[in-house]
């Protein structure tokens, strides 16, 4: 079965809007491990927006299941990633001025860095995840790197407009899981991912998870997070059914 990643930084976007304690991020991974996560993922940017280094370290003690760090690669967060040992890191690019990850991270622009980088993570027994266009140019370059994973950015996919136009994108997406794994690579995908899009990118059978945020945080304004975290999951279960 495809697994479902959830990101709780939209947990942490909230509490931080009043400068207060609530809603917690910690409690939320909680709920959605026993409502049927796989993971839990977090950013930890530069900037701190959401995201605390003190959510960070409570969630190594806490989680059951598997703590995926988002991050950008200087020297700072790296170091508390060797600290924390999370289960798995997944390197981004981060502007400041952004309001979320834009678009896949350009490895091969910066080859040398990305690689010192995993290179350390290596050494502590950390696997690296690379956010990525479904660029075949970019896959390698990950591959050339020492990535374990790459993440597929969806986000293209999801904000497209006109079914043909989503069906091309849809395609890119399906050659570059297809071309990531014959690499070697394990296939991971996310961003804009909601309960609409989900299913046909849950049925590519190359993609072994889902990485899921806003939509599910969204949902459970309306219906609680534990039942969010659960319909999700079955749309995933329909998806699988049809591979």
């Amino acid at each position: 079965m495809t697994k479902l990643a959830i990101n709780v930084d939209h947990v942490a976007t909230i509490r931080q809007a009043r400068g207060i304690s609530e809603p917690d991020p910690v409690s939320a991974a909680a709920i959605c491990e026993l409502a049927g996560a796989s993971g839990i993922v977090i950013h930890l940017r530069e900037d701190r927006r959401h995201i605390q280094d003190r959510d960070v370290f409570l969630l190594r003690q806490t989680i059951k299941t598997k703590l995926n760090l988002e991050m950008g690669a200087n020297k700072e967060i790296v170091k508390i990633a060797l600290n924390v040992k999370p289960d798995l890191i997944t390197l981004v690019p981060e502007k400041r001025q952004e309001l979320t990850t834009e678009g896949g991270l350009d490895v091969l622009s910066q080859k040398k860095k990305i690689a010192k980088v995993i290179e350390k993570m290596t050494a502590a027994s950390i696997p690296v995840s690379i956010f990525a266009d479904p660029d075949p140019d970019q896959l390698t370059a990950a591959y050339d790197v020492g990535a374990t994973f790459v993440e597929l950015h969806t986000g293209k996919y999801c904000d497209v407009i006109g079914e043909n136009n989503r069906q091309h994108e849809f395609q890119l997406l399906q050659e570059a899981a297809e071309a990531a794994a014959q690499m070697g690579l394990r296939v991971c995908a996310g961003h804009g991912l909601n309960y609409q899009n989900t299913v046909p990118i849950a049925a590519i059978d190359t993609i072994e998870e889902l990485s899921i945020g806003h939509a599910i945080i969204a949902r459970a304004v309306f219906v609680g997070l534990d039942q969010a975290v659960r319909e999700m999951l079955a749309l995933i279960r329909q998806a699988d059914s049809t591979m």
